[in-house]
């Protein structure tokens, strides 16, 4: 196992077992697949409308873990744990912000006591929903706190790695980077959602793929890429835009299409079939991890599987 890699710099002597395990398979030049999406298995096993999905992990577990057995079940190589909103921040509005450490622990032990051998837990951190100073009325400090509180209980919990994803702003996933290098040995990885405009690809608040990769290498994540917002075929673009920017890892989680009202359902129009062969093209441009998001399932992983050989 080489010291160092290209991009974003690691020594084994700060990581543990898993961690090491996962970016060694990388190394090798492994494709790992991901598994799909969280809310839309949730919502389709009970979560309601404007529910938390955290709490979850406390009252219906065996929900929980039912997701992440059926995407390793499916050739994931790796599931997310049910923690996308399980910062301090996001906890307070649904009244559970003192519960934190336990929805974030819970998480990580749900995915992995449904983890094969050889397969990896990881820790799904989103966005806090609050803007740093002087735009919004978080400090650094503050934020930094929040982000460690919660990958700090990943990491109890059995995780291996986390993943910043859905970001919009480079200063929020920098401090996430930040938080999860300084207070776990976990891989680190950072994903940004960009939408198509007029004049291309940018993030909400305006950070283009291009930047992205540098930013959030440049905070030391060892994985970078997307996820959410758009559908495969623009994911393919801005998977060859990353990968021009630089040799490191790079990782792309796909929506399953934009989505759309039908008879008062939210309905996400691509199906495992129509993702298939595009996954096999972000394979074949060098993405390293290659999963759903919002609106794929377990099908769309067990076609991705096996559009990829497996």
């Amino acid at each position: 196992m080489r010291g160092t890699m290209t991009g974003s710099k690691w020594q084994s002597g700060n990581l543990n077992s898993g961690a090491i395990a996962f970016l060694q398979r990388l190394e090798r030049g492994d494709l790992l697949i991901s598994d799909g999406a969280t809310g839309t298995f949730l919502q389709q096993h009970g979560l309601e409308p404007g529910g938390c999905p955290e709490e979850f992990n406390a009252s219906r577990p065996e929900v929980v873990r039912e997701m992440s057995r059926r995407y390793f079940d499916a050739g994931s190589d790796m599931a997310l744990t049910n923690s996308f909103g399980g910062s301090v921040f996001m906890q307070k509005k649904y009244g559970y912000g003192d519960r934190v450490a336990e929805f974030n622990r819970l998480a990580a032990e749900h995915a992995r006591s449904q983890a094969p051998d050889g397969c990896f837990v990881v820790g799904s951190v989103g966005p806090t929903g609050e803007f740093l100073e002087p735009l919004g009325p978080v400090t650094e400090i503050e934020m930094y706190d929040a982000f460690a509180e919660q990958v700090k209980a990943l990491e109890e919990g059995g995780a291996d790695a986390v993943v910043m994803e859905t970001m919009t702003a480079i200063e929020e996933a920098a401090v996430a980077v930040r938080a999860a290098r300084e207070n776990t040995s976990l891989v680190v990885m950072a994903t940004m959602v960009f939408d198509r405009g007029p004049r291309g690809f940018f993030t909400m608040m305006g950070v283009t793929p291009e930047r992205a990769v540098h930013a959030m290498t440049d905070a030391g994540a060892h994985v970078v890429g997307s996820n959410c917002g758009n559908g495969i075929d623009n994911m393919v673009e801005i998977a060859r835009r990353m990968r021009a920017e630089t040799d490191g890892f790079l990782l792309i989680h796909s929506n399953a299409g934009i989505p759309a009202m039908r008879d008062g359902q939210i309905i996400y129009p691509e199906s495992p079939e129509y993702m298939a062969e595009r996954f096999r093209e972000l394979a074949d441009i060098g993405v390293n991890i290659v999963g759903g998001c919002c609106g794929t399932g377990p099908d769309h992983i067990r076609a991705l599987a096996a559009a990829v050989g497996r």
